[in-house]
């Protein structure tokens, strides 16, 4: 008689023998993957190592012997040399002042605007909207020449204001489109009890959307961060005078006695500004994720 039991047995096959374990199964497959993953990792960590080596070679180093080999002599000292003979510390505290006022205008304006387009009801929003989503389709090339002329008649030229004006009107439309997507994802039921509750509208926005979008704010902030700190372009067309050049153009200039580049000393500035965004970019990252996802899904 036959006995009926929960448990299933595995069919014997013709050799009689059992099927193969599913981990066995997956066992190829495991191993497909961590070999994808580990060439996309040599990929992206072999050319810093390579940056940082040459960092610290000499130019003889650099100049006469393969581009592949190991320093003879680790110059430490090309990085100071970076910092002081080079200039570059001033051209990071120059990237500094006109990225961070520029930074912090971006996200007050677009998240602001992004709440007034998405939460807020008034007539010509969605047309409002549309104009700013044209803004980013205006290249940049088009607005230099404009931009310099009303910048040297207005007396801005030779100062940081024409990077922190430029860089504050290239970064809105992007924000205020990515801001106003997010607040979708913010429930309006919220809102609509604050406003019994007796909430204006500047609380609203300030007690109860700010917290709600902040991942979403540190997530656009640091990509016009990146954005705007790798610029040269901008930088090199209002940048009249060495003591106003910010990294990116500084590096252009990065030449030794008689013109004749240093390459110790510009791989160490080079890596001294990769390698800070870099740690940056780490130090943030799981923000950035949640950011990322937080725009997906509404409810």
């Amino acid at each position: 008689m036959a006995i009926d039991t929960p448990f299933k047995t595995a069919s014997v096959t013709g050799d009689g023998r059992g099927p193969a374990p599913v981990t066995a199964r997956r066992r190829p497959r495991r191993l497909w993957v961590k070999l994808v993953v580990t060439l996309l990792l040599v990929v992206e960590v072999y050319p810093l190592l390579w940056m940082f080596l040459t960092s610290v070679k000499s130019n003889d180093d650099y100049l006469n012997h393969s581009t592949w080999s190991l320093p003879t002599h680790w110059e430490w000292g090309n990085y100071t040399e970076a910092w002081t003979t080079g200039n570059i510390g001033l051209y990071v505290q120059n990237s500094l002042l006109a990225v961070l006022p520029a930074l912090a205008l971006i996200l007050l304006l677009g998240t602001a605007a992004g709440f007034a387009l998405q939460i807020m009801v008034w007539k010509g929003r969605s047309l409002t909207l549309l104009v700013f989503l044209a803004g980013m389709m205006v290249p940049s090339q088009m607005i230099l020449l404009p931009l310099f002329t009303v910048y040297f008649q207005t007396g801005l030229s030779g100062t940081l204001w024409p990077l922190i004006l430029t860089y504050t009107g290239t970064g809105l439309p992007l924000t205020v489109f990515m801001m106003a997507t997010y607040y979708k994802s913010v429930p309006r039921e919220l809102f609509e009890a604050a406003t019994i509750d007796g909430a204006g509208i500047l609380r609203a926005f300030w007690t109860i959307s700010l917290p709600m979008v902040r991942n979403a704010v540190l997530t656009v902030g640091l990509v016009q961060f990146f954005f705007i700190w790798n610029d040269l372009l901008i930088a090199l067309t209002f940048t009249n005078s060495q003591d106003l050049r910010t990294v990116q153009v500084g590096l252009l200039n990065f030449t030794g006695d008689f013109g004749a580049t240093q390459y110790g000393p510009l791989f160490a500035a080079i890596c001294i500004n990769v390698f800070g965004t870099l740690l940056i970019y780490l130090f943030l990252n799981q923000k950035v994720m949640k950011g990322l996802t937080s725009g997906a899904v509404k409810g």
